[in-house]
Formats: structure tokens, sequence, C-alpha cells
């Protein structure tokens, strides 16, 4: 349970932080008219959407399997995670289109210290949440995770741009204010889209990597006593994965010896590779004697 607790609290800080920016955003972005901390701010309304998306997503997860789902609600997490993909698309879209308009219409906006404030804030707040959900991510594996962190370093890296836009003016130089609009947004796609193909993968039962099936053959080639295996399945199951195959063994051995074999080699397929949630292996006789 540390991991969806851990998720829970990753998720209000986010909402809270995220807040806070999106207020200070707004007001200086409009009061002096930038498009790019306009634009920021919008991507804060969309972080904050993401970070309730986590919690709710991240709370139906965490619920055990039950006589309805008997292999949990593990993929909750990527049901969400494509919400906040499509939700960060349409929010990509608003932002393009406004940066745009204002780069044609030649906009230009007040320079004010407050610009160059609210993106230092803007960036270390980022900074602090993108280490913190970074590590969380890695550490759990969990794809809503690790949509905020990379959510949170794009940000970072963004939010430089805004400030050396904002730094341009004091040259009189306003057109970089709608280009650092308009890469904001292309930046968001570029990520949500991302997200959405890997929420989407999950979701249609795209199998193990081959990585992860090696290691378990590996498992199984170190047992003499197996002497072919067929049928080799895996669907995903929240962010790890059920795997199935069959294996022959020696038709002489009794029922209780063969299935032994099976069931010590689920285990302990289970036990080392932290990736399968769980194994089933059907077990086969096979006829030493015919070559």
């Amino acid at each position: 349970m540390d991991r969806f607790k851990s998720v829970k609290l990753a998720s209000i800080i986010g909402i809270i932080g995220n807040l806070f920016l999106l207020f200070i955003k707004s007001i200086v972005g409009f009061v002096f008219n930038s498009q790019a901390m306009i634009a920021d701010a919008f991507n804060s309304a969309g972080d904050i959407f993401s970070s309730i998306m986590t919690f709710i997503g991240n709370k139906i997860a965490s619920k055990p399997s039950d006589d309805d789902h008997n292999l949990g609600h593990g993929k909750a997490e990527y049901i969400y995670s494509m919400l906040i993909s499509i939700a960060m698309i349409l929010t990509s879209i608003v932002v393009f289109k406004d940066s745009i308009l204002s780069l044609f219409n030649n906009n230009k906006y007040e320079f004010s210290i407050w610009l160059i404030i609210v993106c230092i804030i803007t960036i270390v707040i980022k900074f602090i949440l993108f280490i913190y959900t970074d590590k969380l991510s890695k550490k759990y594996n969990n794809l809503l995770i690790k949509a905020n962190s990379k959510d949170h370093r794009n940000d970072c890296f963004l939010t430089s741009l805004n400030l050396m836009s904002c730094l341009f003016t004091i040259y009189n130089i306003y057109f970089l204010d709608a280009i650092v609009g308009s890469i904001i947004s292309i930046w968001i796609l570029i990520t949500s889209i991302k997200i959405f193909i890997e929420s989407y993968d999950v979701l249609m039962d795209k199998s193990i990597s081959e990585d992860t099936k090696n290691m378990v053959l590996e498992i199984i080639n170190t047992h003499s006593e197996i002497k072919k295996v067929i049928h080799f399945n895996s669907t995903p199951v929240g962010y790890k994965y059920q795997i199935s195959f069959t294996i022959y063994v020696d038709g002489n051995l009794s029922t209780f010896d063969s299935h032994k074999i099976a069931d010590d080699l689920e285990k302990e397929i289970t036990k080392k590779i932290d990736e399968i949630y769980l194994t089933i292996i059907h077990v086969n006789p096979v006829d030493l004697n015919v070559k």
C-alpha cells in the first residue's frame, strides 16, 4: 500500500503547487499581456487536471481484486493517464492557436519585474516537484506519476524559455513571446501523445518486453527437468504482467511431482522478477523414450 499512499500524496502536492502557479501566472500574464505567460498559465491548469486524474486513478487502482474484477483495478492508472493525455492535447491546441494569432497581430506587452519573478518561482517549484515525482516513478513504476514527472521536467525547460522571452523585451524584442507560447504548446502536444501511446499499449494488452521474457526463459532453462516450453503469453495487469505458458516434463513423473515443478517455478519467477504479477503454468507429459 506504500505505493498508492505515495502516489496519493504526490498528486495532492501537485494540485496545491499548480493551483498556486496558475494563480500567479494568470494575474501577471493578463495584467502585462504576456502570451507566453498566459500559455504557461494554461499549462498549469492542465497540470491541475493531471494531478486530479492522478489522484482519482490511483484511488481506483489501489482497490483489491473482487468478484467483478478478478485481476484487480490496476488498469485504472492507464485509463486516467489517457484522459490526462487527451486534456493535454486539447490544451496544446488552444495555446498554439492563441500564440499564432498573437504573432500575426504583432501583440506587445509591458515588461515587468513580476514576469521574471513568476518565471523563477515556477522553475524552482517545478524542479522540486520533478525530483520528487521522478524518484517515485522509478521506485514504483507508476505511469500516472511518470506522466506528472515528465510534465514537471518539461515545465522547467519551457518556463526557462518564457523567462528568456521576458528578458528580450528589455530590448523591445516582442515576437519571441508568441514564439515561446507556440513552442510550449508543441512541447505539450508531443509529451501528451507519448503518454497516450503508452497508455493505449497497456489497455490493448501489449505483450511483455523481450528483455523480461528472456529473463523468464533464463530461469526456466536452469531447470533441467523441463524439456520444452510453448504457448508463452502475457497480459498487463496494471503496472505488472500476468504470464502463462506450457512446460513439458517427463511423462513417467507422478502428477504430484510434475505439478510441484510448475508450482515451484511459478513462485520463483514471481519472486525474482518484480514486473511479473502472476505466473500460470500448464504441465504436459513427454515420453523421453520417443525420439
